[in-house]
């Protein structure tokens, strides 16, 4: 914050400009991601699914689930 203040100052404008044409800049740029290679997922082609009565919707009722196998 000292130095945003100083620099400020030195261009004869407010700290809350400075703060705005700042966030100007951050906002006209675009956002530059790191590309990362893609992923291959493993798929499970096994038969099965849920146990009868899970819900996977209700998550509070899998967490019930999943504490009273404890």
């Amino acid at each position: 914050m000292k130095r945003a203040r100083q620099e400020a100052a030195r261009r004869g404008i407010t700290l809350t400009s400075l703060i705005e044409q700042g966030l100007r800049l951050a906002l006209r740029a675009p956002l530059k991601r790191p590309q990362h290679p893609a992923v291959s997922l493993p798929e499970c082609h096994a038969g099965g699914g849920v146990l009868p009565g899970v819900d996977l919707n209700d998550s509070a009722g899998v967490l019930e689930r999943m504490e009273s196998r404890d």
